[in-house]
C-alpha cells in the first residue's frame, strides 16, 4: 500500500471554471496519477453558476428551462446523490485525487480520512462542524441537499444542518473525492431548479451557510480552507508539494473532456459516456 505521505503532490488554489470543466479536470487528473503523476488538491468555484446532476439523476427532475433562463449550465457529475446547485458566490469547492492503494478500501474509513482536513478547516473557521448524527428523513429525493442526511459524508453545523456534501468515486487506480462548503445558501433559486418545486423554507431549515454563523468573508473562508489542505499535506501526512499550477499536458485535455463529454446531451441527460 502506498503511503500518502510519500506522495509528491500538486497543489492548485482557486480558479472557477465552467461546470463541465471543473468535472472534466477531476477526471483527467484521475487519469494522470492512476499513470503514476502527481497526488492532487485542487480549490474551484464555477462559474457561471451550475447545476450538477448525480450520475443517476433522472433529466425530467430539472427545470431546464429556468436554468437557461436564469444562465445556470448543468453538467451531471461521476458521483451518485441527486443535484446540487453550484452557485458562483455561495459555493466553495475542493477535490482530492489520490492513488487507490493510497487510501483505505473501507468506504466509510476512507472518507474520514479525506474529509479531516475539511472539518479542520470549519474549526479554523470558526464553525463547529462535525459528521451528522442525528436521522433526518428525506425532504425531496431529486435534491442532493434535501435527501436524508448520511454520516459518513454529510457535515453538519452546529444546529445540525447541512453545512458540506463530499462525495468520491473510484477510476481505475485512482479515487477522487471532491466536495462543496456552502458559504451562502440560496434556497429559492437552489429549488427552483427542480421540477418538483421543493420549498425553500424546507431548504433553509435543512442547510445552513458560513455565513448564518460566523462573521467571515468568502475570501477569508477560501484562505483557511487553503492554508487547511496544504498543511494537511505537508504537516499532516508529511507529503511535499511539487507543483502549484496545472501543466498544460491537464489543461489541454480537460478542455477536450470537457467538449467530448461533459458538454453534450448523450453525457448529461442520458448518462452515455461519448468517449467510451
Amino acid at each position: 500500500m502506498t503511503d500518502l505521505g510519500d506522495l509528491s503532490w500538486r497543489f492548485v488554489d482557486e480558479r472557477a471554471h465552467d461546470g463541465a470543466t471543473n468535472m472534466a479536470l477531476d477526471e483527467v487528473t484521475a487519469e494522470m496519477v492512476a499513470d503514476g503523476g502527481l497526488a492532487t488538491v485542487r480549490l474551484y468555484r464555477w462559474e457561471p453558476s451550475t447545476l450538477s446532476l448525480g450520475y443517476n439523476q433522472d433529466p425530467a427532475t430539472i427545470d431546464w428551462d429556468y436554468c437557461e433562463r436564469q444562465g445556470i449550465t448543468v453538467t451531471r457529475r461521476p458521483t451518485g446523490g441527486g443535484a446540487i446547485y453550484h452557485d458562483t458566490d455561495g459555493d466553495i469547492s475542493y477535490s482530492i485525487v489520490v492513488p487507490g492503494d493510497a487510501v483505505p478500501g473501507d468506504l466509510l474509513a476512507c472518507y474520514e480520512l479525506l474529509c479531516e482536513p475539511i472539518l479542520d478547516a470549519f474549526e479554523g473557521i470558526g464553525v463547529d462542524a462535525a459528521f451528522a448524527t442525528d436521522e433526518r428523513p428525506a425532504v425531496y429525493q431529486p435534491a442532493c441537499y434535501l435527501r436524508a442526511l448520511h454520516p459518513a459524508h454529510d457535515v453538519v453545523g452546529p444546529d445540525g444542518r447541512k453545512i458540506s456534501g463530499n462525495a468520491q468515486y473510484r477510476q481505475r487506480d485512482a479515487v477522487v473525492q471532491h466536495g462543496s462548503l456552502t458559504f451562502e445558501t440560496t434556497p429559492a433559486r437552489h429549488c427552483a431548479c427542480f421540477t418538483g418545486e421543493p420549498e425553500p423554507d424546507a431548504f433553509a431549515d435543512r442547510v445552513g451557510g458560513i455565513e448564518e454563523y460566523v462573521d467571515r468573508s468568502r475570501s477569508a473562508a477560501v484562505a483557511t480552507l487553503r492554508d487547511t489542505l496544504r498543511e494537511w499535506v505537508e504537516t499532516t501526512l508529511g507529503g511535499t508539494v511539487a507543483e502549484t499550477s496545472w501543466p498544460e499536458e491537464i489543461s489541454s485535455r480537460a478542455r477536450e473532456r470537457a467538449s467530448e463529454k461533459f458538454e453534450t446531451d448523450a453525457w448529461t441527460h442520458e448518462r452515455t459516456d461519448p468517449t467510451a
